[in-house]
């Protein structure tokens, strides 16, 4: 790991200088989701060198241990969790390649950013403060286990696949929220909709010219934690700009593609395809009109949305019935808020996003991750939507469920929480359920009585390009959480 002396300059001077040292690394080490082997390793060796016990198990998970400190030998052991993986997102015109390239942030204002990508403040501020409590000598605490779970944002395969018997504390503290001042108790579960269409492609007709229509400068985010903003979905927005075209025009669509990661709002999308010779000036009249009638609808929300026309040339394109299909069944699949929670106020119960589609002239797919709060409405929503597919003799497959995670209102770790932050903060905390995956829900259900409490710093934007995280409120986390291990004796 980085000492103090080669840590990048925007680093310097901020507290507490260890959390931020380690948060370098993991921007220094790329870390996409299913790819977190180089940093895991330089995890692992850099805990061996400290003379701490470290393994990877069988899902790629990273375990490491440290012991009490003197006199706190009987305390209880706290398992301390947070993702080693960061969700992948950037502008379009970024060159930034997430397999090999450094994240490079920038400090605006007690804010700390990446500009044109996502920044993997989402989970790599917990890390960095789990790897420095690792790497102190000053701070009192019990056993400790540090877990840190791989392939989380892709559908948390490292929580699905650890073992049960490997974690000895009953008491977990997981380090993947972004609301300063809030712990919370519980989370929405979920599963995917994956669905796939096989296409027989066409000719392109004689007389036809090719266009393409790009829908850009959406906002994008979180598909859990800013599902109720109402910000909007490219791919929902381009198909209804396609299926307006279809009234007006003899449009051929050859490609539809939008969107990049499952757990995040489609922020760009773009389709291909033809019409016949001369239309052009009058396509470009209707997509202004549309343009300006999509940002009047999104005004104040997506000011900056942009539909851009511009001639391509497509090689082939979808069949009549496929073209047919495809955009009527994108265009009816639900989207965004399902239900608000009657038992949590203010919280979405269920949800679902359409993140990702991908159609030519042979097949496509498309990606919904539906949420809820409660299990049995994920799967109600999983199953219209393949219904709805399957109106039209087309595969949709659930997978990927994981189980939410119930809040547990008499927690004890809770108790203590709330009484070390009023304490050293002078201010109450709030509880709350986030409407976003976590890992408590799998590792609770594998480890039945763990009682698990999350909290972390004050995060913007995660899952988009200009995610932020605040420097000050990682000073705090820091010191709530060496507060707690501290007073759990």
């Amino acid at each position: 790991m980085p000492q103090s002396s080669t840590v990048p300059p925007v680093f310097a001077g901020l507290q507490p200088a260890a959390v931020w040292a380690h948060f370098a690394t993991l921007c220094r080490i790329p870390r996409a989701s299913k790819h977190e082997a180089a940093l895991r390793a330089e995890l692992l060796a850099w805990a061996h060198e400290r003379g701490l016990a470290a393994e990877v198990d069988a899902a790629g998970n990273l375990l490491v241990r440290k012991p009490a400190t003197a006199g706190r030998e009987h305390a209880p052991d706290v398992v301390l969790q947070a993702h080693l993986d960061m969700v992948c997102q950037k502008n379009s015109d970024s060159a930034h390649d997430f397999l090999r390239d450094p994240i490079v942030p920038v400090l605006e204002d007690g804010w700390l950013l990446a500009e044109k990508t996502t920044l993997g403040a989402d989970n790599g501020i917990g890390v960095a403060l789990i790897l420095a409590v690792l790497d102190s000598r000053d701070i009192a605490h019990g056993p400790i286990d540090a877990l840190l779970t791989v392939d989380e944002e892709a559908g948390m395969g490292g929580a699905r696949g650890l073992a049960q018997g490997v974690l000895r504390g009953r008491l977990m503290l997981n380090l993947d929220t972004e609301e300063w001042g809030e712990f919370y108790l519980g989370c929405a579960g979920g599963l995917d909709v994956n669905v796939e269409r096989p296409g027989r492609p066409d000719a392109m007709p004689d007389g036809y010219q090719g266009w393409q229509i790009a829908l850009n400068g959406l906002r994008g985010g979180h598909s859990g934690v800013d599902i109720h903003e109402g910000r909007g979905n490219a791919i929902k927005l381009l198909v209804r700009v396609l299926r307006r075209l279809e009234s007006d025009f003899p449009l051929r669509l050859a490609e539809l593609r939008g969107g990049t990661a499952r757990n995040a709002l489609p922020r760009e999308a773009a389709a291909s395809f033809a019409l016949p010779r001369g239309m052009g000036d009058s396509l470009a009249v209707a997509v202004a009109e549309l343009q300006a009638q999509l940002r009047s609808e999104l005004q104040g929300i997506e000011d900056e949305l942009v539909l851009a026309v511009s001639p391509c040339m497509p090689d082939s394109l979808l069949m009549p019935d496929e073209q047919a299909l495809w955009l009527a069944s994108l265009h009816a699949a639900p989207h965004g808020v399902r239900s608000m929670s009657r038992q949590v106020p203010g919280v979405v119960e269920t949800s679902n996003n359409l993140g990702m589609v991908n159609l030519g002239p042979a097949g496509g797919s498309c990606n919904f991750m539906v949420r809820s709060l409660r299990d049995s409405c994920s799967l109600a929503l999983a199953d219209e939507i393949a219904s709805l597919w399957a109106l039209g003799g087309t595969a949709a497959v659930k997978d990927g469920y994981y189980p939410g995670w119930a809040p547990n209102p008499v927690s004890a770790l809770l108790k203590v929480c709330q009484a070390v932050y009023k304490r050293d903060f002078a201010a109450d905390s709030s509880v709350q359920v986030i409407h976003a995956g976590l890992e408590c829900g799998i590792i609770g259900a594998k480890y039945p009585g763990l009682d698990i409490v999350s909290f972390g710093p004050t995060i913007r934007g995660a899952h988009a390009p200009g995610e932020r995280v605040e420097v000050a409120s990682v000073a705090r986390c820091w010191q709530l959480l060496t507060a707690i291990l501290a007073e759990l004796r």
